[in-house]
């Protein structure tokens, strides 16, 4: 692929995410404000951006087989948490940006367990083993994520374990 071609389908990769992110953000927020088939349309486009994204990441050959997409999200979780949130930290704690600092807080603290699922994720896969059929459950507030029954309330937000979303 040429350099430029790959550029922009990074690029457009980049911003498809994005937009399917913001939209189901839109989402929950016209189903709060009560307008629920509002809700909906960002619910539906959102999809539709997913599917533009899926589609310049297969060009740009992001796929692979299960064990590298453990092994490309490992690396990604291991950079957010040893470098990037780290950073992100430090400047929003010099800058005395409150909501800024918890926010980084909350997906630090759930990137490294994030990594490490996705380790032992790896280990059973390479032996041609899926990992346990037990629930994950994610903590609404700040993503705190555990593979089974939560606890009666998130470690890092103090969210009761009745508002934790089930997977």
């Amino acid at each position: 692929m040429h350099d430029m071609t790959k550029a922009n389908l990074e690029a457009a990769f980049a911003g498809e995410s994005q937009a399917h992110m913001k939209y189901l953000a839109f989402a929950a927020q016209a189903e709060t404000d009560g307008y629920p088939q509002v809700a909906r349309l960002f619910k539906a486009i959102a999809f539709a951006e997913q599917v533009h994204a899926t589609n310049h990441l297969k060009q740009l050959s992001g796929i692979g087989t299960t064990a590298e997409n453990l092994a490309s999200a490992i690396g990604g979780e291991h950079f957010e948490v040893n470098e990037m949130y780290p950073a992100y930290d430090s400047v929003a704690r010099a800058q005395a940006e409150k909501g800024a600092i918890l926010s980084i807080h909350y997906a630090l603290e759930a990137e490294k367990l994030h990594e490490a699922m996705y380790g032992e994720a790896k280990a059973l896969v390479e032996d041609g083993q899926d990992r346990s059929d037990l629930p994950v459950y994610i903590c609404p507030v700040c993503g705190f994520t555990v593979i089974g029954d939560p606890p009666a309330k998130c470690p890092v937000s103090r969210t009761p374990s009745e508002k934790f979303v089930k997977f």
